[in-house]
C-alpha cells in the first residue's frame, strides 16, 4: 500500500485502486476497497451492478476505473483513472487564502468504438458519516423563486428519509436544475452540518442544468456533484474514439462552523469572480425601473429624475426596459429583439439623453434581454430562420411571448455583438444590464445528441459570446440579471462583475433576502434595491403623488431601504424627486456611507450572528466582518422591539454608522448587543469592534 497527501487531500493505493480517504473534513471510516471512487460514470449498454433506482452512485465503470498516474503542477493536482472504456482526468485547483479548492473530470474515450456517456460527476466523495449518522448530521438546501430567493431550510438527515434503515438504499437527498434559469427552484450549493458540528459548502458552477445527490453507499453516506445525466435533465453525451467531454466545475469548502465555512467558500469565490475595472469601486447604480418607470421610461422623466439622483450621489444611471421598439409596453415583450432607439418614447434619440446623463456628472446605462426575440417579431423571425432558435420536436420553444436564440450559430453572435456595439458606441451606454426573463426548458434537441446535451452547449455558446463582448468593451460594466436571482450560479458570476440578487418589490420583505444573500454571491456582486419612495405589498406605483409620500413615506422606512443594500451592491430607485428635506438627506447619507464600506466589503467575509432567515423572520441581522471589526444590519420587522444579537467575541466598542440621527437605541455586554427599536419595522447599521 502506498499514497499521497496534497493539502486537505489524502489518498491510498492499493495496488490498483485509488481511495480519497481525506478530504478537508470528511475522512473515509469503511474499508477502504469499497471506499474508493471520487469520480462516477455511467456509459449506455454497460452494467450498473445495483439495485440502487435512481441513485448516481455505484455507476458502470466505477469499480473499473484503476488508478494510473498522478501530478502535482503548482497549485493543481491530477489523478488519471481508466477503465475498459474510458480515461478520466480528474483535477483539483487549490489556493492559498482558503481551503476550498474547485475539481473537475474529464473523460474520453479510450474504446475502439463511439461510447454514450449518460452520467457523469465532476466529483463523488465518501466520509460524511455512517449511516447510524443520521439523526445527527443536518443538510441546508438553499430554495429559490422569484422574489424570495436564498431561503435557506435545513433539516436532519433522517427527517429527509436518510435514517439507517439499509446500508445501501435507494432513498437520497437530491438537488437539481432543468433548464436555462440555473437557480430557479433552488441555488447549486448545499451545506452538510457534520456530527463533528464542522461544516462542509458545496457549490456546482453551471448556467443550466445540474444535479447533486446525498445518500448511503457501504453504510458511509456519500456526496455526489454534477451537471445533468440522463434521468434528471435527459442529457446524454454522445463521444466518438478518442473524443472528450469536461464536466462543469464544482467547489468544496470546509469550515469550523457556518461562519468560518462560508468565509472559505468566499474566499474561493473571489478567485473566479467576475471584474470589471469601471466597477472596481463598486459604484452606486441607479436604475430607474423600479416603483418608477417599469417597462415605460421617457425623455422627459430622465431629464426629471437624472439630476436627483446624482445629487443623491449616483454613478450611474440606467435606463431600463423600454428604451427601444415603437410599442405599447403591455405588448413590448412580444416584439422585442431589435434592439433599436424608441423615438417615441426618447424623440430627440437616445444618444442625445445618455450624453445629457454625462452632461451631469453621471455614466449612463441601458438594458437588454439579449437572449430572446418576441414571437410576433415576424421580420426578425425571418431574417434569422429556424435555425438560430432554440427547438423540441422540430419547433421552436415560445415561453412568455418569447423565442430563444441559439448562441451556437455565427449569425446569432455576429448580429448580437453589433447590437451591443451600436448600444455601447451609437447610444453612449458605459453600463449594460444584460437581463433574461424566462426559462426555457429541458433543451434542445436541434443540432444535438440529446435535449440535456442541446441546452448544455447552447448555454456554453452564449457565455463564450459574452466573454467576447465584456473583452471588446471592457469600459463597460456589465450586469447579470435574470429576472432577479434566476440565474445565481458562479458560471454566470464568473463572466459579470455583479449580478441582480432580486426582484422583490416590498422593502419590508426584502431584508429577509439580503439577509442571506451573502451565503451565495460575495458582497462586491450582490446588487439589492433600495426604493425608499415604493409601496409596501407589492403594488406597482405608478404616478405617485407628493402627497401620497409624504403620508406613507417616514424616516424609517427611508433609512430600512437604504441599509437593505449597505451589504451588497446598492440598486437605488423610485421617485426620488418627491423626497426632500431628512427624507432626502437620509437617501445621500445612506449613499455616502454605501461608498464608505467599499474597501472593507472586497475583502470582508460575510457574517451571520443568528445564522439565516426565512420569509416570516421579524428579527434578520447579517454583518460583514473584517479582523476585529464587525459592520451589521439589525432589523425588526414586526415582532420584539428589543432584538439581543450574540456575537462571536467580546465587545469592546459599538457606535451606530447609519442613520446618524435614529430614535433606536444601542448597548452592550459581554458578547452580546442589544437593539432597542421604536417602530414596528426599523433598521439600524452597527460597527462593532471587538476586544
Amino acid at each position: 500500500m502506498s499514497g499521497f497527501t496534497f493539502r486537505n487531500l489524502s489518498f491510498e493505493i492499493v495496488e490498483d485502486k485509488i481511495t480519497l480517504v481525506k478530504c478537508g473534513n470528511l475522512g473515509v471510516k469503511g474499508d477502504s476497497a469499497w471506499a474508493y471512487n471520487f469520480c462516477e460514470v455511467s456509459i449506455s449498454g454497460e452494467n450498473k451492478d445495483t439495485h440502487m433506482g435512481a441513485k448516481m452512485a455505484l455507476s458502470t465503470e466505477w469499480n473499473r476505473l484503476k488508478y494510473l498516474s498522478h501530478q502535482i503542477d503548482g497549485d493543481i493536482l491530477t489523478v488519471v483513472l481508466q477503465s475498459p472504456l474510458v480515461k478520466a482526468k480528474v483535477n483539483f485547483t487549490f489556493y492559498d487564502d482558503t481551503n476550498a479548492f474547485s475539481v473537475f473530470t474529464e473523460y474520453e474515450n479510450v474504446a475502439l468504438e463511439p461510447i454514450v456517456l449518460e452520467e457523469a460527476s465532476a466529483f463523488s466523495v465518501m466520509g460524511i458519516g455512517t449511516v447510524l449518522d443520521g439523526d445527527k448530521l443536518k443538510f441546508t438546501r438553499f430554495t429559490q423563486s422569484h422574489h424570495s430567493e436564498c431561503q435557506p431550510i435545513t433539516r436532519l438527515f433522517k427527517d429527509l428519509g436518510l435514517n439507517g434503515g439499509t446500508g445501501i438504499g435507494q432513498k437520497k437527498i437530491s438537488g437539481l436544475n432543468v433548464g436555462s434559469w440555473s437557480s430557479k427552484e433552488e441555488l447549486p450549493q448545499g451545506l452538510i452540518e457534520l456530527v463533528s458540528g464542522q461544516f462542509v459548502m458545496f457549490q456546482i458552477e453551471s448556467n443550466n442544468s445540474w444535479y447533486y445527490e446525498i445518500s448511503d453507499k457501504y453504510k458511509e453516506y456519500y456526496l455526489y456533484l454534477g451537471g445533468a445525466n440522463s434521468t434528471y435533465g435527459s442529457w446524454m453525451k454522445k463521444l466518438g474514439v478518442g473524443e472528450s467531454y469536461k464536466t462543469v466545475n464544482v467547489a468544496l469548502a470546509f469550515g469550523d462552523g457556518l461562519n468560518d465555512v462560508i468565509s472559505n467558500m468566499t474566499a474561493y469565490r473571489r478567485h473566479i469572480k467576475g471584474v470589471s475595472k469601471p466597477d472596481e469601486n463598486l459604484p452606486t447604480i441607479f436604475n430607474e425601473y423600479m416603483h418608477l418607470s417599469w417597462d415605460n421610461p421617457s425623455e422627459e422623466n430622465t431629464k426629471k429624475y437624472a439630476p436627483v439622483a446624482k445629487k443623491a450621489g449616483a454613478e450611474y444611471y440606467v435606463i431600463d426596459c423600454g428604451w427601444h421598439d415603437e410599442v405599447d409596453t403591455d405588448i413590448i415583450y412580444h416584439y422585442v429583439g431589435n434592439w433599436k432607439e424608441s423615438k417615441r418614447r426618447f424623440p430627440s434619440g437616445v444618444r442625445a439623453i445618455t450624453d445629457y446623463i454625462r452632461s451631469l456628472g453621471l455614466k449612463a446605462g441601458l438594458w437588454i434581454e439579449p437572449e430572446v426575440v418576441g414571437f410576433k417579431n415576424q421580420e426578425l423571425i425571418d431574417w434569422y430562420g429556424d435555425d438560430c432558435f432554440i427547438q423540441r420536436n422540430g419547433k421552436k420553444v415560445i415561453a412568455m411571448n418569447r423565442l430563444f436564440l441559439d448562441f451556437r450559430h455565427e449569425k446569432v453572435r455576429s448580429r448580437m455583438t453589433e447590437v451591443i456595439r451600436r448600444m455601447v458606441e451609437d447610444y453612449g451606454a458605459e453600463y449594460i444590464k444584460m437581463d433574461y426573463n424566462q426559462d426555457l426548458g429541458v433543451g434542445t434537441d436541434y443540432n444535438s445528441f440529446s435535449l440535456g446535451e442541446g441546452l448544455e452547449s447552447s448555454a456554453n455558446a452564449l457565455y463564450g459570446w459574452v466573454k467576447e463582448i465584456t473583452a471588446k468593451f471592457p469600459s463597460v460594466v456589465f450586469e447579470g440579471c435574470s429576472s432577479g436571482g434566476m440565474r445565481m450560479d458562479y458560471k454566470t458570476l464568473s463572466l459579470f462583475p455583479l449580478v441582480s440578487a432580486s426582484d422583490q418589490v416590498d422593502c419590508y420583505k426584502y431584508p429577509r433576502i439580503a439577509g442571506n444573500i451573502l451565503s451565495a454571491v460575495v458582497p462586491e456582486q450582490a446588487a439589492v434595491w433600495s426604493y425608499p419612495v415604493g409601496e409596501i405589498g407589492g403594488v406597482f406605483l405608478t404616478g405617485v403623488t407628493k402627497d401620497w409620500v409624504d403620508a406613507n413615506v417616514t424616516e424609517d422606512r427611508v433609512a430600512l431601504n437604504m441599509i437593505n443594500s449597505f451589504l451588497g451592491r446598492m440598486h437605488l430607485a423610485s421617485n426620488l424627486s418627491l423626497l426632500d428635506g431628512v427624507h432626502y438627506d437620509l437617501v445621500s447619507e445612506g449613499v455616502a456611507y454605501f461608498n464608505s464600506l467599499t474597501p472593507i466589503k472586497k475583502k470582508a467575509s460575510p457574517y451571520f450572528p443568528l445564522g439565516f432567515s426565512d420569509m416570516q423572520s421579524t428579527t434578520v441581522s447579517t454583518g460583514l466582518k473584517f479582523e476585529k471589526v464587525i459592520y451589521l444590519s439589525v432589523y425588526n420587522l414586526g415582532g420584539e422591539r428589543e432584538k439581543t444579537i450574540p456575537l462571536c467575541g467580546e465587545i469592546q466598542s459599538v457606535k451606530i454608522g447609519y442613520p446618524k440621527t435614529t430614535p433606536s437605541k444601542i448597548s452592550f455586554m459581554g458578547k452580546e448587543l442589544k437593539v432597542n427599536f421604536t417602530a414596528d419595522y426599523q433598521a439600524v447599521f452597527v460597527e462593532i469592534k471587538l476586544k
